[in-house]
């Protein structure tokens, strides 16, 4: 099997954590497996030398100190390898076997990549690349990067292009984690996850794989997530499974929008789930949700809408916080989904625009860190999802 695997600065920060990685590496070799290792700088060093410019450099300097990280790194452990007898060499910008090139914009050169990492991996029988992450080089040899998360991003994507079996992540945490177990009491690993899944969860705010690495990955990319004491790179910790797919689509089901409005709905604690549980006692399904200051709108099957507005009436008849309900059926939904939603800056802008140009009527927009669904009045849905498909 060829595995990429990916050491993070914590795992990575003192002699005993380096000597852990290499132990894990040599066992692998010794089971037989092809490994290429992607090295993050050592702990905190990377923020520690950018917190030491305390003068004016231009973004070639910047990038030439902070590389002496990741440089350092793939030094110590491709030592550490060397003494327990695996046959490895440390690969940087500079070196001819350095794999991920950028443009003159700073964007990876995706057909030189792929051509370097094809190189790279056929040297793997028996040689274990130990290379820099968050690093690349343009074509005059000048020390670039990949940006924030770079080490996750450099792993996913030589595995893609190294044609790997799989991505292995070694990080300070058992995998994704149910909660936080800083705060959660009895927080457990989760065994599976989706790309979708995850990119909602590190938009968020969860620092597990850099959202930007997962852009990466394909369905025949396995990426798995492991703790540095695990000490084992081929089994445990958390698989991340499928890929991003970008979509428009156009539900074909016709729905109602259910609003309930009320001065104090900000202030009363538990109303939205109040509210939420007198349409699921029903069976009633809620295709969407968006809330403002003074009103909560539910968006339902519109043959649901009648029977909604019942409930929610009633509702509103027995809470004093709350004002009245209204209905405003024959709405249509239009999503838009992918992983690079949130990279793409005026995204939203680049859907509105022409949609108020056309003298289309947005009722809603909701939005999460892969998708973004556009609500309009069912008679315009063709339209909408014509100019959406031609603007994206």
């Amino acid at each position: 099997m060829r595995v990429v695997a990916k050491f993070g600065g914590t795992s990575l920060g003192s002699g005993d954590r380096i000597n852990r990685a290499a132990d894990s590496v040599a066992a692998a070799v010794e089971q037989g497996h092809e490994i290429a290792v992607v090295a993050s700088a050592m702990g905190n060093t990377t923020d520690d030398l950018l917190d030491e410019i305390q003068f004016e450099a231009d973004d070639r300097d910047r990038a030439e100190i902070v590389s002496m990280g990741e440089r350092t790194s793939v030094r110590m452990l491709k030592a550490a390898l060397a003494a327990r007898g695996v046959d490895a060499l440390f690969v940087e910008p500079g070196t001819e076997e350095w794999p991920i090139i950028t443009n003159d914009l700073g964007e990876v050169d995706v057909e030189e990549t792929k051509r370097r990492a094809a190189d790279l991996a056929a040297e793997l029988d028996g040689v274990v690349p130990v290379i820099t992450g968050f690093l690349a080089q343009n074509h005059d040899g000048e020390i670039t990067t990949l940006g924030r998360g770079g080490s996750d991003t450099s792993a996913v994507m030589l595995g893609k292009y190294m044609d790997a079996d799989e991505v292995v992540i070694v990080t300070d945490v058992e995998g994704v984690m149910t909660g936080d177990p800083r705060v959660v009491e009895g927080a457990r690993n989760v065994g599976r996850i989706t790309v979708d899944e995850l990119r909602n969860l590190s938009f968020r705010g969860a620092e597990v794989v850099a959202p930007s690495a997962l852009s990466y990955k394909d369905d025949h990319l396995a990426v798995r997530v492991v703790h540095y004491q695990h000490g084992d790179l081929l089994t445990g910790g958390t698989q991340i499974e499928g890929q991003f797919r970008n979509l428009i689509d156009l539900q074909e089901t016709q729905l109602a929008c259910l609003t309930v409005a009320g001065r104090a709905i900000r202030n009363r604690p538990g109303i939205l789930a109040d509210l939420s549980e007198s349409l699921r006692t029903a069976d009633i399904n809620i295709e969407a949700v968006a809330s403002g200051m003074d009103s909560v709108t539910f968006y339902v099957a519109t043959e649901e809408a009648e029977e909604a507005e019942s409930l929610l009436h009633d509702s509103v008849v027995a809470d004093q916080s709350l004002s009245s309900v209204t209905v405003d059926e024959a709405v249509a939904v239009i999503r838009i989904t992918g992983g690079e939603l949130p990279n793409q800056p005026g995204i939203i802008r680049g859907i509105v625009s022409p949609l108020a140009e056309a003298g289309i009527n947005i009722h809603d927009l909701i939005t999460s860190a892969t998708s973004v669904a556009v609500f309009v009045d069912w008679e315009d849905r063709e339209r909408t999802l014509e100019i959406v498909q031609k603007g994206l």
